[in-house]
């Protein structure tokens, strides 16, 4: 996936199906502890979050079941597991916040994009979301198809 910018932060990864899949709550900012076989993988754009989420465990956030290439220029002895879990780094007020949403009100961590701010340091934008239901679902595709036809008509008659 080819890397964009905008406002200083350097897209690496993106989660599409998030928004399908899910309704999208509030939004946080975590930064990731990474080793630097997978810093440089993420600087070459090789990342996939589309199945991976957060949890709480333990007190802290961990990011599963994320997709990092390993870096072939680094060798054989210093390379880092693809689908490792990967700590989170967030205050302990939003940790506190995001565990009692996650319990209290079934929602989940979904993973939207990996980037690199404009210092340079690798972020995870997180939301609190809320699983959609098959007609959920089918109810959006509908509203997205009557808005396309609807912008098509105004376009011939306009």
């Amino acid at each position: 996936m080819a890397a964009a910018k905008d406002d200083g932060r350097k897209r690496i990864a993106e989660n599409r199906k998030a928004r399908f899949e899910f309704r999208i709550g509030e939004d946080v900012e975590a930064g990731l502890v990474l080793t630097g076989t997978e810093v440089k993988s993420l600087r070459k754009g090789q990342a996939n979050i589309a199945e991976s989420y957060a949890s709480v465990e333990d007190g802290e956030l961990w990011l599963i079941n994320a997709y990092i290439a390993e870096y072939p220029e680094a060798g054989p002895f210093f390379q880092h597991e693809p689908r490792r879990k990967r700590k989170l780094l967030v205050s302990k007020r939003e940790l506190h916040k995001l565990a009692i949403a996650i319990e209290r009100k079934g929602m989940t961590l979904v993973p939207l994009s990996i980037y690199f701010n404009a210092r340079g340091r690798a972020k995870l934008k997180l939301a609190l979301a809320e699983g959609k239901k098959l007609h959920d679902k089918r109810e959006d595709a509908a509203k997205r198809d009557w808005n396309r036809q609807k912008a098509r008509l105004m376009r011939e008659k306009g």
